[in-house]
């Protein structure tokens, strides 16, 4: 990791060309080189957020970007969104930031903050927050626990000292996100076997199916489906608007290439309508790590060889129709992945868009406790729990959550390591 002594002053500048904003999405790759947990998103992607013509939230949004420099090298970057259509959903004035990554400097942390502070406040906001993208489907969140883990390329990374840099500059925790590992039970065994009798009963009780896919061909009648499902069940979030039809079409053709039809579920009604899904996917993060997000010209082999001979799991998307959130119908999604994953672990994770337990929401926490509890329970005779200790004037708080069981090891049996990383969202008062 960069590492630098303090000698001129720090410098901003706004990111206004192709050639800034490739440096601008590439600084991280270099900030973390030699740290083996960090995993860069699909650099392709990442460039295409940020230019307007290619976004389509730049129809609400407006956003800029800067790099801190100092002594010719860049020692940081900082993105801000202004989501009016956020602002006009939730009744607030804020504005986001994004894309943030410094050395361990305080005053490259104080004059990048800075930055983005005002120009919320000359745009009329009196609250910064985040991490967050220009949607949910965007990497969010900021790392406070589990940074010797491998991050995913669909969450993001970053070094122990971020939260006591934002701790200093007055910023405070919103809400707590936590990602899960999973040890899934092998198919044929008891632990398996409970969970198929479980996913039955209710799929019998519910009057549901699930679609039979053989190719990804077969997506097509699902697609719009899906996104309209993802806005009725993530309208309560934190953040959360709704997706547009130009928006719904390009996150559909940049996560459809991922996904095998071995691990996706429709869970449909009687009219064939779908009411729940889940979409997971063999994990390319080695690749990513490899190749620093690029596909071209030879990154997409390793990533397709990724797509295919894995053993972890990661959870791109969920959702329930909301009024079968309490329903049980997660464990028949918990089931598909079982019977098609032998041996595997899952990895339940969030970019604002899967199983997250996110603080002020009980509809979702519900729906996560019920994931989890009805899988523990398949294993044994377990109750699941989520304990919170909250304390909005510290950032890297502990004792989080933490998992009950009248048998212990059927936690450590379930959970594997348990939940693996917490993230947080902050905000501050400028105003």
């Amino acid at each position: 990791m960069q590492k630098f002594e303090k000698r001129s002053p720090v410098v901003v500048t706004e990111v206004t060309t192709k050639h800034e904003l490739r440096q601008f999405m590439q600084y991280p790759n270099r900030l973390y080189a030699d740290n083996p947990n960090y995993i860069p998103s699909f650099y392709g992607d990442d460039l295409s957020d940020w230019t307007p013509g290619k976004n389509p939230a730049f129809d609400y949004c407006e956003a800029r970007c800067w790099l801190a420099w100092r002594d010719g090298e860049i020692v940081g970057r900082i993105g801000a969104i202004l989501s009016h259509k956020a602002n006009d959903k939730f009744g607030t004035h804020r504005m986001r930031f994004s894309q943030v990554d410094f050395v361990d400097d305080s005053e490259v942390s104080a004059a990048l903050f800075g930055t983005v502070e005002r120009w919320a406040r000359q745009k009329g906001c009196d609250q910064v927050h985040g991490p967050l993208g220009f949607t949910d489907m965007d990497r969010e969140g900021m790392l406070v626990e589990g940074f010797d883990r491998r991050s995913l390329f669909i969450t993001n990374y970053n070094a122990p000292y971020y939260p006591e840099h934002l701790t200093r500059l007055g910023y405070r925790k919103d809400v707590d996100w936590i990602e899960y590992r999973i040890s899934v039970p092998a198919p044929g065994s008891a632990e398996a076997e409970r969970l198929h009798k479980l996913s039955e009963f209710i799929l019998k009780r519910k009057h549901l199916h699930v679609a039979t896919l053989h190719h990804k061909s077969e997506y097509g009648p699902f697609v719009r489906q899906v996104f309209e499902l993802v806005n009725a069940a993530y309208a309560p979030l934190y953040g959360v608007v709704e997706l547009s039809d130009e928006q719904i079409e390009r996150y559909a053709n940049k996560f459809i290439p991922l996904v095998d039809p071995d691990f996706v579920c429709f869970v449909l009604d009687e009219q064939d309508k779908l009411v729940a899904f889940g979409v997971t996917t063999l994990d390319p993060s080695p690749a990513l790590k490899h190749s620093d997000g690029r596909l071209f010209p030879f990154g997409w082999a390793e990533v397709l060889n990724d797509l295919h001979h894995g053993d972890t799991l990661i959870m791109l998307l969920t959702a329930v129709r909301p009024d079968l959130q309490t329903e049980g119908i997660n464990a028949v999604m918990m089931d598909h992945v079982c019977q098609n994953s032998s041996g595997m672990f899952l990895i339940i994770a969030h970019l604002g868009t899967t199983i997250w337990m996110r603080e002020g929401n009980n509809i979702l926490q519900a729906s996560t406790d019920e994931f989890l509890g009805c899988f523990l329970q398949c294993l044994g005779d377990g109750i699941y729990t989520s304990n919170r200790r909250n304390d909005p004037d510290l950032i890297a708080d502990t004792d989080f959550a933490v998992c009950t069981t009248k048998t212990i090891e059927i936690c450590v049996l379930c959970l594997s390591n348990g939940w693996v990383g917490r993230l947080i969202l902050i905000s501050k008062q400028i105003a």
